[in-house]
C-alpha cells in the first residue's frame, strides 16, 4: 500500500493524499521529509493562479529547512515514465535553470502537458478536491514586487492556512531526498529573508 498524507487545514477541511513512490521516488522523498519535519505547518499558501493552479509557497515555506533543491526526477530516474498533469494530481514546484524545487508542491488546476518531466506528479488527492476548488475561488491580491519577471503571483487576501500534515507511511522508513545546490537560494528565498532583516 502507497503512504497517505493528510493536509490539515486551520477552518478544518482535510485534503487526503496517496503519495506515490513508485512513480517519483525521490519527490515523495522529499515531501516526506519535510512533512515529517513540519516544514508545512503553520504556513499560509502563498500563490493561487485561478484556472492554473493553487501553489502552496514560493519561498520554501518561510523556513530554512523548506530552502533546499533536489535534482529533476528525470534525471535520477529515467527509466519511469512520469504521469500526465491533470486536476486531483500533487505536483513538485520548480525553478528552471537551478533545477526542480525541494518542497514546494502546487494542485494543477487544468491539465498541464508542459509540465511532464518538469513538475513531477507524485501524489493523487483521494478526497479534499472540493477544498482546492474552493480555494481557486477565494479573494486574492496581487504580489507587486515578486523578483521573477514575467511570473503571475496572487496571494489570498485572507490567510488560507495548512494547520499541520499527518503522514501514514504504512510501515515503511523512506530515505532523505537527494539534495542538490545546497545552500543556494532562488531570487524568492533570497526577497523574502531581505524582507525579514528590514
Amino acid at each position: 500500500m502507497n503512504p497517505t498524507a493528510t493536509l490539515h487545514m486551520a477552518n478544518g477541511a482535510r485534503i487526503e493524499i496517496e503519495l506515490l513512490p513508485e512513480i517519483a521516488p525521490n519527490t515523495t522523498a522529499s515531501f516526506i521529509w519535510a512533512a515529517s519535519h513540519g516544514v508545512f505547518d503553520g504556513h499560509a499558501i502563498e500563490r493561487i493562479v485561478p484556472g492554473n493552479w493553487v501553489d502552496m509557497s514560493y519561498t520554501g515555506f518561510r523556513k530554512r529547512e523548506g530552502q533546499y533543491i533536489i535534482p529533476y526526477e528525470s534525471e535520477l530516474h529515467p527509466e519511469i515514465t512520469p504521469l500526465d498533469t491533470e486536476v486531483g494530481c500533487v505536483c513538485m514546484g520548480g525553478y528552471d535553470g537551478l533545477g526542480q524545487a525541494g518542497c514546494e508542491f502546487f494542485f494543477p488546476l487544468r491539465s498541464c502537458p508542459e509540465h511532464k518531466g518538469l513538475y513531477p506528479v507524485f501524489g493523487k488527492v483521494t478526497s479534499g478536491l472540493e477544498e482546492i476548488l474552493r480555494l481557486e475561488k477565494v479573494g486574492i491580491k496581487p504580489v507587486t514586487d515578486f523578483p521573477i519577471p514575467g511570473l503571475v503571483v496572487n496571494s489570498p487576501v485572507e490567510p488560507e492556512i495548512i494547520d499541520h500534515v499527518e503522514l501514514d507511511l504504512k510501515g515503511v522508513t523512506y530515505p532523505e531526498p537527494v539534495r542538490i545546490h545546497e545552500g543556494v537560494l532562488t531570487p524568492s528565498w533570497e526577497q523574502f529573508w531581505e524582507k525579514q532583516k528590514q
